[in-house]
């Protein structure tokens, strides 16, 4: 190797390594901002932090981060330097005379020169440098997500070139870690919410009585299964007297939270007015009466059939409000339907009327359930429907040996298990039967 090519090397060397201890602060900054945002920590204390870090490194004493929610018009202040955060104002992204407004919308920087008159900003003192925080998803496509704003430098110089190209390393790394931040913060609260509908979920099924409580004067079952965590579908049985037992299904128009709101002032109505009649009619005028006010602000209505079964006197006793799901199996196979002799509760302001059909204690059964059993979809999109629900159980009651009630519930829900398979459920399911 000559000497000339030996002294361009020398010079060369000592030119990159000039300009690296010139860029150290400047790497040394990423590096450390990098392990900030690496750190589990609140954005607050994280924005806080780095604008100390950054305008360290560029001279500021005046800074800030702001950053816009999803779904909000204004930038609001999560960190500042030189300024209490409290005291900077909370900027719309359509304010023509905000520099960090205009650098939101256009997602293009602004360098300010000391010589230019002041704008709008509250921040600004002489020179200032505005970047776009920016977030890059998956598909490409750029979102701004707020603004990192820099001024009233300590050399009263112009931000520079390589001023700007730092902040905006520095921009992008705040933009995935504000993103990062959200998918966490929607990630705890999606699971925070399936924990409290777990809750609510054990909750509602604590509300429906064990069928326990009407033996030994009826052999009951009952099975509800609501479509989401928690449901409108409802059931109540009622010792009222050694030879009377009262029944009750309901039906909250939808299903979710809302509709299981309904459905537990339902069962604690219900559970007060069955003890003050023995009149299935007058039973349902009054939890009518304890509901209007919530079924009318909710635009909800109730479908509910509710009996009364008097074994001594062979007699079962019935009001029905729009609920179509409601027979008497008789021992030969055959069954009637108990139909419906008014609308859901909700709908009109009427007193219920009430009907009365005959009874065999020890031969006759009552099968009432809502109309997601036979509603019931598989994956092609075919209900189970009515018919073949009701052939099941005429072929169940009519076998030499009676089944009891709580077989004839296993063996309806294999029977729409079978039929849905894997189909994901759209309305909530409720069986009820009952011997007496």
């Amino acid at each position: 190797m000559n000497r000339g090519l030996e002294r361009d090397l020398e010079r060369e060397i000592e030119n990159t390594a000039r300009e690296l201890a010139e860029r150290y602060e400047e790497i040394n900054l990423l590096y450390t901002i990098s392990e900030i945002l690496g750190r589990t920590v609140s954005l607050e204390e994280a924005a806080a932090t780095i604008l100390r870090e950054v305008s360290e490194t560029v001279g500021a004493r005046r800074a800030s981060i702001l950053v816009r929610e999803p779904g909000q018009p204004t930038l609001i202040p999560v960190a500042a330097l030189g300024v209490e955060t409290s005291e900077l104002p909370v900027i719309p992204v359509d304010d023509p005379n905000s520099i960090a407004a205009r650098v939101f919308r256009t997602r293009h920087p602004a360098v300010i020169d000391p010589s230019d008159p002041d704008e709008g900003d509250q921040l600004r003192r002489g020179p200032m440098l505005a970047v776009p925080i920016m977030w890059t998803s998956t598909n490409n496509q750029s979102e701004p997500l707020g603004v990192v704003s820099l001024s009233d430098r300590r050399s009263g110089l112009a931000y520079s070139a390589g001023d700007l190209k730092l902040v905006a390393a520095i921009a992008t790394q705040i933009g995935s870690a504000i993103q990062n931040a959200r998918l966490v913060q929607a990630s705890i609260e999606q699971q925070r919410l399936l924990q409290e509908m777990q809750l609510a979920h054990d909750l509602q099924m604590k509300l429906l009585p064990n069928a326990a409580i009407v033996s030994p004067q009826a052999d009951v079952a009952a099975r509800v299964v609501p479509a989401e965590s928690v449901g409108g579908d409802f059931y109540h049985l009622f010792r009222l007297t050694p030879s009377e037992t009262g029944v009750l299904i309901g039906d909250v128009s939808s299903h979710g939270y809302r509709a299981a709101l309904i459905m537990a002032l339902a069962m604690s109505a219900a559970a007060i007015h069955a003890q003050s009649t023995l009149d299935p009619g007058a039973m349902l005028h009054a939890l009518l009466d304890s509901l209007r006010e919530e079924l009318s602000s909710t635009e909800m209505f109730i479908t509910v059939f509710y009996a009364v079964v008097d074994k001594t006197a062979g007699s079962l006793t019935y009001a029905n409000t729009g609920h179509p799901h409601a027979f008497v199996f008789r021992r030969d196979g055959s069954f009637e339907r108990l139909p419906a002799l008014d609308p859901p509760l909700g709908m009109v302001d009427i007193a219920p009327s009430r009907n009365q059909v005959e009874w065999k204690s020890g031969e006759d059964t009552l099968v009432l359930f809502t109309d997601g059993v036979s509603d019931a979809l598989n994956l092609r999109g075919e209900r189970l429907g009515e018919d073949g629900v009701l052939q099941r159980i005429s072929q169940l009651v009519s076998k030499e040996t009676l089944p009891s009630s709580s077989a004839i519930i296993d063996d309806i829900f294999r029977l729409v298990n079978k039929h849905t398979a894997h189909a994901t459920l759209r309305d909530d399911l409720t069986l009820v039967v009952l011997h007496s």
